[in-house]
């Protein structure tokens, strides 16, 4: 049987827009949570290729390094006060990632490099052992006048843009590290 790998429930409630799904420590599992990150943002209506790129990234590494055999890991989207929060839970909290330079000639080693690049802000939250949590935070665009907020379904398709100059973060869990974009 599977381990959960989920939050504590009394983060999210009703009136927060979230999709959270666990999926198995496989390649499979990365591309799955990839594909149905995009599906999710274009339900609610949100720009598309640097959250998913973040997902593909952060659901690679828990599937290389926080991977144990029979327990999955967790991907959980939500938005609060304009700010797109991803988050991929693993059960190997004893494996902290660290932002490392890649090797040039290197195959791997780029992923947190290029979520430090793409996110607003990230970082590594420890959870109740032996789990821990690697977010980033994506300011998203103020939406157009008339177009629908998040979860509406008409109007033009989602940009594929981000907001340079971060709004204040919302009130979110404290994390063991951050790293805000430099």
């Amino acid at each position: 049987m599977n381990q959960e790998t989920a939050a504590p429930e009394d983060r999210l409630d009703g009136r927060i827009p979230h999709f959270r799904v666990r999926l198995s420590p496989t390649p499979r599992g990365a591309r799955l949570a990839r594909l149905l990150t995009e599906q999710q943002l274009r339900t609610w209506g949100l720009p598309l290729e640097t959250p998913t790129q973040i997902v593909a990234e952060l659901a690679a590494n828990a599937v290389t390094h926080g991977r144990v055999p029979g327990r999955d890991f967790q991907l959980l989207l939500y938005v609060v006060g304009g700010t797109l929060r991803i988050e991929v839970t693993d059960t190997r909290g004893d494996r902290l990632p660290r932002l490392a330079s890649p090797r040039e000639d290197g195959e791997s080693g780029r992923g947190l490099v290029l979520v430090a690049a793409l996110a607003d802000r990230w970082g590594v939250t420890e959870g109740r052992h032996p789990r821990k949590t690697v977010w980033a935070e994506v300011v998203l665009p103020a939406p157009e006048p008339g177009a629908p907020r998040s979860g509406g379904t008409g109007g033009s398709s989602p940009r594929n843009t981000r907001v340079k100059e971060p709004r204040q973060a919302p009130p979110l869990p404290p994390a063991a590290q951050t790293h805000p974009r430099g």
